[in-house]
């Protein structure tokens, strides 16, 4: 039975150069509770965060500050 009621969060991480500056902030993240997924663009540094539950954008601030990188 698939959720009905996700929540879609996107930000842009700088400071990620490569796939484990990718793996370390999808990581930290994830380990937030009710997140699903975590996609991760290096390109742009764009990241967009999927969760089954609204998340409070400043634990999500402080998961990437925790993996060592800032949030435009």
């Amino acid at each position: 039975m698939k959720e009905k009621n996700m929540d879609t969060q996107t930000l842009t991480v700088t400071g990620m150069t490569c796939g484990h500056c990718v793996a370390s902030v999808t990581e930290e993240i994830s380990e937030l509770a009710s997140v699903e997924s975590v996609d991760v663009d290096l390109a742009t540094g764009t990241v967009t965060v999927t969760s089954s539950q609204p998340l409070d954008p400043a634990a999500v601030r402080a998961a990437v500050e925790e993996a060592g990188y800032g949030v435009a």
